[in-house]
């Protein structure tokens, strides 16, 4: 039995402040917590995603396409309203503004990953991970 995944609901309450491309889409999340104990994580897509604009347009996006991308310029500056993550890694967030992201596990690559500081690292490799928990 491996370590239980912890879903990163310390998103909950950050802001997007910075939006990059590459091979991959980078969403660098922040908070101002307590006594200078915020949340500086960056989430970076690595598989195909779902994004739902606040209108409820959905978008199936891929890391690594250049200017299809451009729907996901729209999270920057927007708050973090809601994270959870399901079956073996579905990663949900919903956002203020009523936008919604989402990425699912892939079969065969890395699908997403996130790291920083007050949030606990998560890797979603290949095929998914199980054995999550709030």
């Amino acid at each position: 039995m491996g370590t239980r995944m912890r879903v990163p609901t310390a998103l909950t309450g950050t802001q997007v402040d910075r939006v990059a491309f590459d091979h991959q889409v980078h969403l660098l999340l922040r908070s101002k917590g307590e006594g200078g104990r915020g949340v500086e994580a960056e989430l970076i897509l690595e598989t195909p995603f779902l994004l739902r604009d606040a209108a409820g347009h959905g978008h199936e996006l891929e890391p690594g396409t250049g200017v299809r991308l451009a729907p996901v310029l729209d999270l920057l500056g927007q708050s973090v309203a809601a994270v959870d993550v399901q079956y073996l890694g579905t990663l949900t967030i919903e956002f203020q503004d009523g936008t919604g992201l989402r990425i699912e596990p892939d079969p065969h690559f890395e699908s997403w990953h996130l790291t920083g500081s007050g949030v606990n690292a998560i890797t979603v490799g290949p095929g998914g991970e199980e054995d999550w928990e709030v």
